[in-house]
């Protein structure tokens, strides 16, 4: 959701004030049946003591019940002061005096699960401090179908076990402070351009991209990680903009009734992305829980005027269009999260000072006497941070062990990303193309940004290690000055040059190219020209090319991409050694774009309001696994990361059947359970593999495993898919056992004709290693 206007009135500036934030331990998730019965329990008594009107009222966003982006109405008759809901994934955004943490993508380059843990408890507990009980995130939609998606940043990864892992930790993390997860965007929301419904002056109607998607890639790609997050608890799962095999998400029976709640056992609340509703009681019988913001749209919304919900459900029930027992419904599952989680039990109420900044970033000005001082839940974060920032930092080439830099009496600094942020500490919320032309980029744009209360820019950490190394540091930040050539001012010649590259993106657009931005080609291959030992460092929101890779000059290439406030400090840590790389991507890296691309629909003309259509015919082949179906070379393959030592694997595999005669399918007789058929989720395989460090620095390294389905698995299956991993720590010389637990979910596949997953007959191959490329040791198991 990213909405910018001037109509936000003044209702947004008053104050309120602040309460205690209880420990941890008072507000920990207690998620066993008993305490959800218990909740689900309370919420019956609540509902129980509403009349129509509230009932509408709890299902419908209302811009005047408070100063948050969403907001449920308070009904103090009942105790009960109403629900903040505010983005996002990254970071506590349209607020002061908070962190701005590392992006999803980051997240996920890391491949440390503790590591996204910590990231998204941080993050939750700034947002339980300053008041808000909902955090619009994690994010698993878009999963990164195109490689120029304008949101990839925000989520995790193209591969649906890393995301799913990672939005398991994430919602984990986020509940265990007591703050509600809203897992999005359920489901297919691929890609910006014309992502939902637009009206032209005319009143003309051009519905938003269907997203044409067949069962079976439905099942094994695109929901996968939205199991995992139902499954770790989720209070929400946000239903996406676009249409969903001709039918938007947020009306769409099949999806969130059969699917969603039935297959996946689902039992929290459905919320509608912001102005995403296109219907009352289709929406509302098709599974939608809650409205989001409430109105229809902008104008509508802050004039108070009509929604599809509020006033229209009410009237839906007593015309018998919409039974009592689904509204009743709707309310239950919004507020047995709130009791399980234990909101009604203290939680803090809203920072005073989100109101006057709310207000500033939709209207652009309010006067100073309404400024009101804002709450810092900052505390350490920025350790977490650093420490994220350079564990999803993945380095991609290093000749001649360039990196880590010893003693260099002269270093080189070029390119406009190095810069501190030029346009104020706003400027990742800038809502275009390309971001600003001078600053570094440590986030992206549109509602899953963040408003920096500091960052450390690459340029400021590199003066302050070079002061204490006795450096000299010159530099060059203009691209414009770099794209022609005009290094006359550096002299002499550093002994490293290091290269900031950035590409931006934002919600609301799609990239249209791959390479880095601001003339990024030209300005690398000047300096590498001049300089033959040039390091190259991107900030990117996403995949680039690199035209300059096999550069000679080009020593080292470092994929930063997007670590959030502390990023001068998490690359230094890297330039120097001070933390061994780590980091694996996420994704894979093309040689040229047009290797693997998936490009975005985008009509220059119609000649029907239902026009646009993205037909998934690629199936399950994204990323990896369209490499490896069409047989092309990437430049840098997915998991892919070098490190300043040397890792090795044992000679074998080892492997133990957990189950005795599996049946092919799960128990029919056997009820759904939150996350979907209790059997899924049973150990089925344990594979055991060593692990050395035979280097002479300790580090750590992502052993990874592989699944192939048996050759007569059904058509379109991918060539492997990753099902396991396993980031380790080891001292030089040490080495360890690393242990896999393979589910039946992992060695399944969704059968279309029987709608249930199902073991496959023959030998399943497994394979590890530490990339999707470098598979070292292989041997298959039967399970049937």
């Amino acid at each position: 959701m990213y909405i910018k206007s001037g109509l936000l009135q003044a209702f947004l500036l008053g104050g309120v004030a602040a309460s205690r934030v209880p420990d941890l331990s008072e507000r920990t998730v207690d998620s066993s049946a008993r305490a959800w019965a218990a909740a689900t329990e309370k919420a019956n008594r609540f509902i129980a003591q509403l009349n129509l009107t509230e009932k509408a009222a709890m299902v419908t966003g209302s811009s005047s019940a408070g100063r948050c982006i969403g907001n449920i109405a308070a009904i103090p008759r009942l105790g009960f002061t109403g629900l903040c809901t505010q983005d996002g994934p990254t970071a506590l955004n349209r607020a002061d005096l908070v962190s701005v943490f590392p992006a999803g993508l980051t997240a996920a380059a890391s491949w440390d699960e503790d590591l996204i843990y910590a990231r998204a408890n941080a993050l939750a507990s700034e947002f339980r401090e300053k008041g808000v009980q909902i955090l619009l995130g994690p994010s698993a939609g878009p999963m990164g179908r195109h490689t120029m998606g304008g949101r990839n940043w925000e989520g995790f990864s193209p591969d649906p076990y890393l995301t799913g892992r990672s939005m398991d930790a994430t919602v984990r993390g986020i509940q265990d402070t007591g703050v509600q997860a809203v897992s999005k965007h359920f489901i297919g929301n691929e890609q910006e351009t014309q992502r939902t419904r637009t009206v032209s002056e005319d009143g003309s109607v051009v519905e938003g991209i269907s997203a044409n998607i067949d069962d079976r890639t439905l099942h094994e790609l695109y929901l996968w990680p939205f199991a995992d997050a139902v499954k770790a608890g989720t209070a929400s799962l946000m239903c996406s903009y676009n249409r969903v095999n001709q039918t938007y998400s947020c009306e769409n029976d099949h999806l969130l009734n059969t699917v969603l709640k039935g297959q996946l056992g689902f039992k929290g609340y459905v919320m509608s992305d912001f102005f995403a509703v296109h219907s009352g009681v289709k929406a509302a019988t098709g599974g939608l829980d809650m409205n989001m913001p409430g109105g229809i749209d902008l104008a509508s919304i802050y004039a108070g005027s009509t929604s599809f919900f509020g006033g229209n459900l009410t009237s839906a029930v007593n015309n018998g269009s919409l039974p009592i027992a689904r509204l009743d419904d709707m309310i239950r599952r919004v507020m047995t999260p709130y009791y399980a989680l234990k909101q009604d039990q203290g939680f803090p109420t809203q920072d005073p000072s989100s109101g006057p900044v709310l207000a500033r970033y939709f209207a652009q000005q309010i006067p100073i006497s309404a400024e009101i001082p804002a709450r810092d839940v900052r505390h350490n974060h920025a350790d977490v941070i650093r420490k994220l920032g350079a564990a999803g930092t993945v380095l991609l080439k290093n000749t001649n062990s360039t990196l880590p830099l010893v003693s260099p009496k002269t270093i080189g600094v070029f390119g406009n990303d190095a810069a501190d942020l030029s346009a104020g500490l706003d400027n990742a919320l800038k809502d275009d193309r390309t971001g600003t032309p001078l600053g570094t980029l440590d986030i992206g744009g549109g509602s899953g940004s963040g408003k920096h209360t500091t960052i450390i820019s690459p340029l400021d950490a590199i003066k302050a290690r070079a002061q204490k190394i006795g450096a000299r540091v010159s530099y060059i930040l203009d691209n414009t000055v770099l794209a022609a050539n005009d290094l006359h001012s550096i002299y002499p010649t550093p002994e490293v040059c290091i290269v900031f590259l950035k590409t931006y993106a934002s919600e609301g657009y799609d990239r249209t190219t791959l390479e880095a931005d601001w003339n990024s080609t030209l300005v690398v291959n000047n300096v590498a020209a001049r300089c033959p030992n040039t390091v190259v460092v991107t900030h990117s929101a996403g995949i680039n090319i690199m035209p300059w890779a096999s550069n000679p000059n080009v020593t080292a290439i470092i994929a930063a991409h997007l670590p959030g406030e502390q990023t001068g400090n998490s690359i230094v840590d890297i330039l120097w050694g001070d933390v061994n790389p780590s980091g694996k991507l996420p994704y894979t890296i093309p040689v040229n774009e047009t290797d693997c691309n998936i490009p975005i629909v985008n009509l220059t003309s119609i000649s029907s309001p239902t026009e646009w259509q993205a037909n998934f015919t690629e199936g399950q082949l994204i990323d990896y696994r369209a490499f490896d179906a069409k047989n092309v070379t990437p430049l840098y393959e997915f998991g892919f990361g070098l490190s300043y030592t040397t890792f090795d694997l044992g000679s074998s595999i080892s492997t133990k059947a957990l189950v005795k005669n599996p049946s092919a399918a799960p128990n029919p007789k056997t009820a759904v359970v939150i996350g979907g058929h209790p059997d899924l989720w049973l150990d089925l395989v344990k594979a055991t593999i060593q692990v050395s460090n035979s280097g002479k620095v300790a580090g750590a390294t992502v052993v990874q495993l592989y699944m192939s389905l048996p050759a007569d698995a059904p058509a379109g299956s991918p060539v492997r898919t990753l099902r396991g991993f396993k980031k380790i720590y080891l001292k030089p010389g040490h080495k360890s056992n690393v242990d896999f637990y393979l589910k039946r979910r992992d060695l399944s596949y969704w059968d279309v004709a029987s709608q249930q997953w199902v073991l496959p007959t023959g030998e399943i191959s497994l394979q590890v290693g530490f990339s999707s490329r470098d598979l070292r040791i292989k041997t298959t198991v039967r399970v049937l």
